[in-house]
């Protein structure tokens, strides 16, 4: 499936998931790159990780695609980015593409993985923060599900953020029975 764009003709897979995501939030109306930081971060972001520098590289080059248009610049020197029609269908056709596989990255498993190199005080320390941090992430989630929005798709993220936050925190409580007392190899 190819996709016409103002600037030239590109295949749908040419975009990526930042794109096409940066896409999805712009339907709303104009963002600036910070706006669009913003929603991310209130309640997306541990599902999309994404930097301020990708956001606005990937806004260029939306903008080179014909996909976007830049607005004149606002208080800070910030920029509104507006979806154009070219954007619309570009972003009908990437998100009826079935999406790939997730891939887990959990750094505490990685050094959970090597655990017995490290003294036991040491490990539990790290779980603990670990349980700490899924604890906010979990409150954070209830939080944002009790925000006025009525948006079923929204509220099935948001379902499974606090689900998988409820998970880890009780996988962690378990780590703290199963902690191995011994010395740490070296």
């Amino acid at each position: 499936m190819t996709v016409t764009f103002q600037k030239g003709m590109s295949r749908v897979s040419e975009l990526n998931a930042t794109q096409g995501s940066l896409l999805g939030f712009l339907h709303g109306g104009p963002k600036t790159g910070w706006e669009l930081l913003q929603e991310v971060e209130s309640g997306l972001s541990r599902f999309w990780n994404v930097t301020s520098s990708h956001v606005y590289r990937e806004l260029r080059t939306l903008e080179d695609r014909g996909l976007v248009t830049a607005g004149d610049r606002g208080i800070r020197a910030r920029v509104p980015f507006a979806i154009t029609a070219s954007g619309r269908q570009a972003f009908r056709a990437w998100i009826t593409v079935a999406p790939g596989d997730e891939q887990i990255r959990f750094p505490l498993l990685v050094t959970l993985w090597f655990g017995r190199f490290l003294e036991p005080e040491v490990l539990d320390g790290f779980l603990a923060e670990a349980r700490s941090e899924h604890m906010r992430r979990l409150a954070l989630y209830r939080s944002v599900r009790q925000s006025p929005e009525d948006d079923p798709h929204r509220d099935a993220v948001i379902g499974f953020g606090i689900a998988y936050e409820k998970a880890i925190v009780e996988w962690l409580g378990s780590m703290d029975r199963k902690q191995d007392q011994e010395p740490a190899e070296t």
